[in-house]
């Protein structure tokens, strides 16, 4: 077994990490390795100029945004994490690099109105219609990611509780309230139109279904996004309905923390980005309506 594929191995089977960040940090740690082997460098022995020059290298051909270092960087810190856990090293020559700053784009929000006006062009007579319904209204109204919707069974659902038990990245469960508006939905589709989008010749468990009787997935999902949004000339993605849910939540006075919560973020760094949205919005609304704007 290559030492890829070893911390592959690391990474999936005992740290459990999300498929797309394996993916990303397998992928990254294959392409160090063959540097290491075309450089004739032990891996035990690699320095932080070492890993300077291995970044640079990567920007050869075409400059590399600062968004792509990091993910270089993040990915060699995991790898040389994995290395002192298997015994190759006992240090982490990651370690004495600066990681480079990357600049956060603040995240596109939907008013309110723009909200109701998205979710009320659905017509919930037929059983996509009500699926659609309820889809978009729990992933605005618990602040679900798609991948959360999609993969939502029936088996998550504490309806008389009155929440969800969602799982989030790196497999990590959290528990979402729904709502008023959300349980009301969600009765109703279980009770009227999941059973029509059944198919006698299979069990599924997922919540949200397609025209196969199969889980909807994420192409699903962003396809019936784009058209209802298209209908409702509402601008945005799938993944706005919950950036809006966040910054809606904060506007209306809950605190970071209970957000952060909500969301799943590890980090509250990540939550406090809706904190700068906001003040975006206080920054306009001053300028818009003090005589010193």
């Amino acid at each position: 077994m290559t030492l890829a594929e070893e911390y592959e191995g690391y990474l999936r089977n005992e740290l459990r990490v999300a498929d797309s960040t394996a993916g990303t940090y397998c992928a990254e740690a294959r392409r160090f390795v063959l540097w290491l082997e075309h450089e004739g460098f032990d891996v035990a022995k690699v320095n932080a100029a070492n890993i300077e020059d291995y970044v640079r290298s990567r920007g050869t051909n075409a400059p590399l945004s600062s968004r792509t270092v990091a993910r270089i960087f993040s990915s060699l810190r995991s790898f040389f994490g994995f290395t002192k856990v298997a015994g190759y090293r006992s240090d982490d020559p990651s370690a004495d690099l600066d990681r480079p700053k990357v600049s956060r784009h603040l995240p596109e929000v939907l008013e309110l109105s723009e909200v109701d006006k998205f979710l009320q062009s659905i017509d919930p007579g037929t059983p996509f219609g009500l699926r659609d319904r309820t889809l978009f209204e729990l992933i605005y109204s618990c602040g679900l990611r798609v991948s959360e919707a999609s993969e939502l069974t029936l088996g998550q659902i504490y309806i008389k509780e009155g929440v969800l038990r969602v799982r989030g990245k790196g497999d990590k469960e959290r528990l979402v309230p729904l709502g008023e508006e959300a349980e009301r939905w969600l009765r109703l589709y279980l009770l009227e139109g999941r059973p029509q989008l059944t198919k006698s010749t299979r069990s599924e468990e997922r919540v949200f279904l397609n025209n196969r009787g199969e889980g909807l997935g994420r192409k699903g999902m962003w396809k019936r996004f784009r058209g209802i949004a298209t209908k409702a000339d509402v601008n945005g993605k799938i993944h706005t309905l919950r950036h809006s849910f966040a910054t809606h939540l904060l506007r209306g006075g809950a605190d970071l923390r209970s957000v952060q919560e909500l969301l799943g973020h590890a980090d509250i760094s990540t939550t406090q980005i809706y904190t700068h949205l906001d003040r975006r919005d206080l920054e306009k609304a001053h300028e818009a309506y003090h005589p010193r704007g």
